[in-house]
């Protein structure tokens, strides 16, 4: 028995689970693990985060650039991994009513958290075994509305801030693009006045789409983090998981993450009845939100491909390139959004769509 699932069975044996079966479930991009725990009747999922070190928030008042030299990355992903964090969101959700895991028990200096286990029936199976993906979509905006129903709290008890998902943390996901992707592409580094230069760019297209007032962003809002409760009622039906990212942000962010999924293909007709179920639950304004809702895409976008590019590059995980043909198809159309076309010509120059195309396995 390795050292960690000795941990692990004495957690079990410590939250009133001893004896319990332990079935690990496939992994994803992170460094956390799940695993189905049944004991008798009863069964759980067990979280498994190894913990490091969460990267202090800046000090009030800081400036962008004061935060990067302080490292302040916490929402780029370079914090450490935080199972208090976890719990504190999913204890937010499920007090406006919304579906998260019931937190059973947890040792946040080990790692571990037991959670209620929501079930099997990820949007991205049931869609593919038929189910109506209009009525889960609509289901899913719905969610959002409600989510957003209220400004984002500045903390989550029991004393876990929500950082804010600001310029320092989208430029610095932004810099994956030129850091990872474009040596891909082009078989080079990317020079110190093409970085500068797409920085600039994004600052200001950021700049436009500004959240006067932040709401909970959740930050992986997809197909394989939503769960189908078909025996639940209302909002309840949308199962939520893989949300201790979650920060303070734009409104479009979380819209944009389950239309323009890099996972799976959306069809147009379904994306614009999801975004239209979102406008008239929320009442926001139509254009502001549709623009809003380009930059964003477009940020994120960005961003994906040059995780993806780090996946295989860094941490020898080819098979994340196979999604990058959907991530340019969904990136060039943001990109046609007139609020962004300084970007677009950055991009036309820099990264032709020629060279994006040939950003695959076998070339990479």
């Amino acid at each position: 028995m390795s050292e960690r699932l000795e941990q692990a069975r004495a957690f079990l044996d410590s939250a009133g689970w001893r004896g319990a079966e332990i079935a690990p479930r496939p992994g994803d991009a992170s460094t956390r693990s799940y695993a189905r725990v049944k004991q008798g009747a009863r069964k759980a999922m067990l979280m498994d985060q190894p913990q490091t070190a969460e990267t202090p928030a800046a000090p009030a008042g800081a400036t962008p650039e004061e935060r990067r030299a302080l490292g302040y990355n916490a929402v780029a992903r370079l914090a450490g991994a935080d199972t208090a964090r976890f719990t504190a969101v999913a204890n937010h959700l499920r007090g406006l009513g919304l579906s998260a895991p019931e937190i059973y028990a947890a040792d946040h200096s080990q790692g571990f958290v037991l959670i209620e286990d929501l079930g099997d029936d990820l949007y991205a199976d049931v869609l593919t075994n038929g189910a109506d993906e209009r009525k889960l979509y609509e289901s899913a905006a719905e969610v959002l509305a409600a989510l957003q129903a209220r400004e984002a709290p500045a903390m989550l008890p029991p004393g876990k801030p929500l950082h804010p998902y600001d310029e320092t943390a989208q430029l610095a996901e932004i810099d994956l693009m030129t850091q990872w992707l474009l040596p891909l592409g082009l078989r080079r580094e990317a020079r110190e006045d093409e970085v500068a230069e797409h920085r600039a760019l994004w600052r200001g297209a950021l700049e436009a789409a500004r959240e006067a007032s932040p709401v909970l962003v959740h930050r992986d809002y997809h197909a394989q983090n939503l769960i189908w409760l078909p025996e639940r009622a209302g909002l309840a039906r949308v199962g939520l998981i893989d949300f201790q990212d979650a920060v303070a942000g734009t409104r479009a962010y979380d819209l944009i993450s389950l239309v323009e999924d890099a996972r799976r293909d959306v069809p147009p007709e379904i994306a614009e009845a999801t975004t239209k179920r979102y406008l008239a639950a929320t009442g926001a304004d139509e254009d502001a939100t549709r623009a809003q809702m380009a930059v964003m895409a477009a940020q994120r976008n960005a961003k994906i491909a040059g995780i993806f590019a780090r996946l295989h590059k860094r941490d020898g995980k080819p098979r994340y390139l196979s999604y990058l043909p959907r991530v340019w198809g969904y990136l060039n159309k943001d990109l046609e959004h007139p609020a962004l076309a300084p970007l677009k010509s950055w991009y036309d120059k820099t990264i032709p769509r020629e060279a994006r195309g040939k950003i695959d396995g076998a070339t990479a």
